[in-house]
């Protein structure tokens, strides 16, 4: 449970502005009225990108040391918490065409855009820390829908009430808490070391 209930909180949080959620509140303004063609696309999408990304991870907690793990992963928090500091910007190449449909512009659009994103190394790093694949992937899926729904389904609105430099910045402390605690082999009863 609690590799589901981190892998949630770390992408629900960590997506909070990223360029993703940008895409979403685009797809949602190009293709009004098609709001659960977007969301069946960002899932579909999701769910195979953060599978790969998974499996990747299971894959190396599998053959790599616990030593080393617990360094790159620490480390590699503590980047990601850095990188959640930079503003994403979003170029209108990545949103897709309209001559394809809302489902398969928001499928191929949202695959390619999480390809190398935050969010997505963060799911390799959750599946190697938790080596927990369907518990990781289900998580950071969900995680990934709960931030990106609210953008499907109020758009513009949206961003008008949530500050998304303050969401970075609680994605960033969040990552950084993580990479410490598994740096400093501290046990909270998370699963961190």
């Amino acid at each position: 449970m609690e590799a589901f209930l981190a892998s949630f909180a770390m992408v629900a949080v960590a997506e909070m502005g990223d360029k993703t959620q940008l895409l979403s509140f685009v797809l949602a303004a190009k293709f009004r009225g098609r709001h659960w063609s977007i969301i069946a696309g960002i899932f579909v999408a999701t769910i195979a990108n953060h599978f790969a990304a998974a499996f990747v991870g299971d894959w190396v907690a599998a053959n790599v040391s616990s030593d080393i793990m617990r360094w790159v992963l620490g480390l590699g928090f503590l980047a990601f918490a850095g990188w959640a500091l930079v503003p994403d910007k979003l170029d209108e190449k990545d949103t897709g065409s309209h001559r394809f449909g809302a489902f398969a512009a928001t499928l191929v659009a949202f695959f390619l855009a999480e390809m190398g994103d935050k969010t997505q190394l963060a799911t390799v790093a959750l599946g190697a820390k938790y080596v927990s694949l369907w518990a990781v992937v289900v998580g950071t899926t969900l995680g990934m829908m709960a931030a990106n729904v609210p953008a499907v389904l109020l758009g513009e609105r949206l961003a008008r009430y949530v500050p998304l430099s303050r969401m970075r910045f609680g994605a960033a402390a969040m990552f950084a808490v993580f990479g410490v605690l598994i740096l400093a082999r501290v046990d909270l009863g998370l699963g961190l070391v």
